[in-house]
């Protein structure tokens, strides 16, 4: 019986692996580990609420530019005031740019990578509110933008990109208002609600300025109606509706801000601060006594350093600028000492809270508690992985 061979070895494939390739696949990825840990956070904790930041910039910018170019015919006051220096104005307004320019683009990358969170800020009965402020912030600084005119063409394409995110929102929300449903403004109402009407008001405005009279007047009196409503129902909440949690008490100062711009607005739209401009402006200036002779009100909101405090800011700056045209108007002066008071008291609360916000900038973005760092930091990096993990959860804004 003849022995069999055995069979030959199978071939023998010598793998060498390049130490280079391995070393840059480990650098690509402590990269992108960085670039997660670092921007990831941020971006998920940066919420509609921080354009309040801007809303005060914007409008302080405005007014600065309205106290600076006084009218022929002005009263001495007035004219004392536009010997504030050009560059004070133009550092304000390139400050003001470029920290919307920040926000505008952390938060597009928010809608973009977090939409959930997006969603739940949209799903909020006050986060919903701050969903105006970008708009709002825009057509505030193009209003008081010191390279073109209203008559611009490129005035009135940014009027468009700015105006349709406000009248979307309307729709959608005073939708929900008037429905039956769960979001029925009876039960949802709080003083952050006027943030929406606000939004037509500033559109009205700018729209206005531009000669644009109809349509000044459609958001003009789309807000009027939805103000009048939205204020009588924040009289009539029911005692045991918790309308602010007590960290957002300063949003009551929003009271002020929509009577005073739409006396702006109607006096833009009519081309004289006429008796409906002074009504609305009487009517901000009782709602401020109001507040400031409630100091207990906001004290415990108060203790620590939060972004709710710039919800100060900006309804002050708002009545300022109401009461310079107030002033123009009446011609007394009476009139431009409280001018004066508004104005001074404005730029003062302003530069407060810039000082307490570059002093707090750590605290600027509190941690996100629903927010797990360990899924941004240690997860593996590939390309499906840079993409957001979607079960994160978004944080009331």
């Amino acid at each position: 019986m003849l022995n069999k061979q055995p069979p030959p070895p199978p071939p023998q494939i010598e793998l060498s692996v390049d130490s280079t390739i391995v070393q840059s696949d480990t650098n690509h990825n402590t990269i992108l580990i960085i670039i997660k840990s670092l921007v990831f956070p941020v971006i998920s904790r940066c919420h509609a609420g921080y354009f309040r930041i801007t809303l005060s910039l914007c409008c302080q910018t405005l007014l600065w530019k309205t106290l600076k170019d006084p009218p022929e015919n002005a009263h001495a006051y007035r004219r004392m005031l536009g010997v504030l220096p050009s560059t004070a104005f133009l550092l304000l307004w390139s400050l003001s740019l470029l920290i919307l320019a920040t926000l505008s683009i952390l938060y597009i990358l928010r809608c973009a990578l977090f939409s959930d969170m997006v969603k739940s800020e949209y799903l909020n009965h006050i986060g919903v509110n701050y969903l105006f402020a970008p708009s709002i912030s825009w057509l505030l600084l193009l209003q008081s933008a010191p390279f073109f005119t209203p008559k611009n063409i490129y005035y009135l394409l940014l009027w468009w990109v700015f105006v349709v995110p406000i009248f979307v929102l309307d729709v959608k929300i005073y939708g929900q208002w008037f429905t039956k449903g769960k979001r029925i403004l009876s039960t949802v109402a709080n003083p952050a609600s006027q943030l929406s009407v606000v939004g037509n008001f500033v559109g009205a405005r700018a729209a206005a300025m531009m000669g644009w009279k109809e349509s000044a007047m459609v958001l003009f009196a789309l807000g009027m109606i939805h103000y009048v409503v939205v204020f009588v129902t924040l009289y009539q909440r029911l005692s045991g509706n918790s309308c602010l949690p007590t960290m957002l008490r300063p949003v009551m100062f929003l009271f002020i801000a929509a009577p005073s711009m739409a006396s702006l607005a109607w006096d833009s739209i009519s081309g004289t601060f006429d008796f409906s401009s002074k009504m609305l402006f009487y009517l901000s200036l009782f709602l401020f006594v109001s507040l400031v002779t409630r100091p207990n009100l906001f004290k415990k909101s108060m203790k620590k350093f939060n972004v709710v405090w710039w919800a100060y800011s900006y309804p002050l700056t708002v009545l300022a600028l109401a009461s310079t045209e107030y002033a123009q108007e009446m011609k007394s002066s009476i009139a431009h000492l409280l001018m004066l008071l508004l104005s001074a008291l404005s730029v003062m609360v302003s530069i407060v809270l810039m000082v307490y916000t570059a002093l707090n900038t750590n605290t600027l973005l509190p941690p996100d508690e629903t927010y797990n760092p360990t899924i941004v930091t240690l997860s593996p990096i590939t390309i499906s992985s840079v993409s957001l993990d979607t079960s994160l959860q978004s944080s009331t804004p």
